[in-house]
This record gives C-alpha cells, sequence and structure tokens, in this order.
C-alpha cells in the first residue's frame, strides 16, 4: 500500500470540498419524496456543485466491461440497490429507502459522502436496517484515532451489524481519499485474517471515505443490466452511509459533516 498522509492545510481543503458534500445530501434530503425522480435529485445536485464552482467526481467514471461513464452527478439507489444506482425518472415511492452517494473535487481536494433516506411508511424492520447502518459509521468514526489498527474497527462494526441480525457486504468498501477520490488503502467494513498484510495503523494525517454497506439479508450482490447499478441477490433491502473523515491527534475529525 502507497499510503499518502495530508497536511493541516490539505485537510482543510478537503473540508471545504465535505461542505458541498454536506449541502448536497441536506439539501436532496429535503427533496426526497414520494413522486419525486431520482433525476430531479441529480439536477439539483448539479446546480449545487456548479454553483460552487466543484467537479463531480462520479460523473464520466469509467465502467467496468461494456458499461459506459457513469452518466451522472450522484448515485440513487433505491431498496434492494447497494450502491451505484443510475438517476432516471423512476419515481420515489411511499416506504421506499433512497442511498444517495455524492462526491467533488474541489480546488484538487475531494470530499465524498453517502446517506440512506426513509421514505414515508417504511416497515419497522428497514428501518432498523438504516439505523444499524447508520450507527455503525459513527462507532468507526468513534473508535477512529492513532494508534488504532483499523481491522479492530472494522471487526467491531461487524459485529454489532451481525448482532442486529444483518450483514455486512464484502464486495465493496471504503477507501482512502485525497487529491484522487480512490487512494490507498483499502477500508473494508469487516475484519480480514491476520496475516493478510492488508491491515493498517490509523496514524495523524490519514484521511479515509468510511463507508458501511449492509443488507437485511444475506451478504451477496450482483451487477444489473445497465452494468453500473450492484443489487442484492436475494432482492432484500440494503442501506449505505459514509463520511471522510481525517484522523488527528484528537481522534477522528469528520470532514463531510458540514462544519
Amino acid at each position: 500500500m502507497a499510503i499518502c498522509l495530508k497536511t493541516p492545510q490539505q485537510i482543510e481543503k478537503m473540508r471545504q470540498a465535505g461542505r458541498v458534500v454536506r449541502r448536497v445530501l441536506d439539501r436532496l434530503g429535503e427533496m426526497i419524496a414520494p413522486g419525486v425522480t431520482t433525476e430531479e435529485l441529480d439536477a439539483e445536485a448539479a446546480r449545487i456543485c456548479a454553483e460552487a464552482g466543484c467537479e463531480p467526481l462520479f460523473s464520466g467514471v469509467p465502467g467496468r466491461g461494456e458499461a459506459g461513464p457513469f452518466p451522472a452527478c450522484i448515485c440513487a439507489s433505491i431498496n434492494e440497490e447497494l450502491v451505484h444506482g443510475i438517476p432516471s425518472a423512476r419515481k420515489i415511492g411511499d416506504g421506499d429507502i433512497v442511498s444517495v452517494d455524492f462526491g467533488v473535487r474541489m480546488d484538487g481536494w475531494c470530499g465524498d459522502a453517502a446517506e440512506t433516506f426513509v421514505v414515508g411508511d417504511v416497515p419497522d424492520v428497514v428501518r432498523k436496517l438504516v439505523e444499524v447502518t447508520r450507527n455503525s459509521l459513527v462507532m468507526a468514526v468513534e473508535m477512529s484515532r492513532p494508534g488504532v489498527k483499523w481491522n479492530d474497527v472494522a471487526a467491531a462494526m461487524e459485529s454489532y451489524v451481525e448482532s442486529e441480525g444483518f450483514s455486512v457486504v464484502r464486495d465493496f468498501v471504503g477507501h482512502g481519499i485525497g487529491a484522487e477520490m480512490w487512494e490507498d488503502p483499502k477500508v473494508p467494513n469487516f475484519p480480514r485474517p491476520n496475516g493478510t498484510g492488508r491491515d493498517f495503523d490509523l496514524q495523524e494525517g490519514l484521511v479515509l471515505a468510511v463507508e458501511p454497506m449492509v443488507n437485511m439479508g444475506s451478504m451477496g450482490v450482483e451487477y444489473a443490466a445497465d452494468g453500473w447499478t450492484v443489487l442484492t441477490k436475494d432482492r432484500l433491502p440494503s442501506a449505505h452511509f459514509e463520511h471522510t473523515l481525517a484522523i488527528s491527534s484528537g481522534g477522528a475529525d469528520v470532514l463531510t459533516d458540514g462544519r
């Protein structure tokens, strides 16, 4: 792994990007309601991004296989869609959960965050799924400080999620972030076996995009026909939360909370 630590000045630039990300997610949270399309959400994100002078991180990212570049600013994933949902004319319905992932590059530095929104009359177990996923991110933030091994944080996250009856996705993980959206290290939400050489120590100046992805049913996922949208194999709901955070002497400094 080629981990690149960030200076305090670089971290402040990432916080500025994070403020725009938070502004967009908060605004889309206000908009999300039955009858609203995910295309409308994407248009509003693009408007705010342009107004702030930012580059949307996801637009134009090359696809896997024959899938074309990602065609939107946000990823909007509904119910059984885990991540990377493409905005469309699909209308959000009462009882849906909608995960919005959004990132920007501002003045050369990135911010990235995600949130799952509950729409109207959602079954209690689905509401619990969303809360547990959010709580696992809060747990990671609270545990992250210099000298801690990431495997210990990830083990606590997974243990908590499984104790609540849900499963942690293993096909997708968080990542380092800085001048590029994806940097080392990979940041899983589950512990990797000792001896694999892929654990890492948290240290001051390390900036991570931590993003728990939790399924109501099994951890299995697969791609939809569009080559981008990731679905749960059992078609049960999934939730996703993410923050960009910097490790400081006092713990985790969240850069995408709007401060």
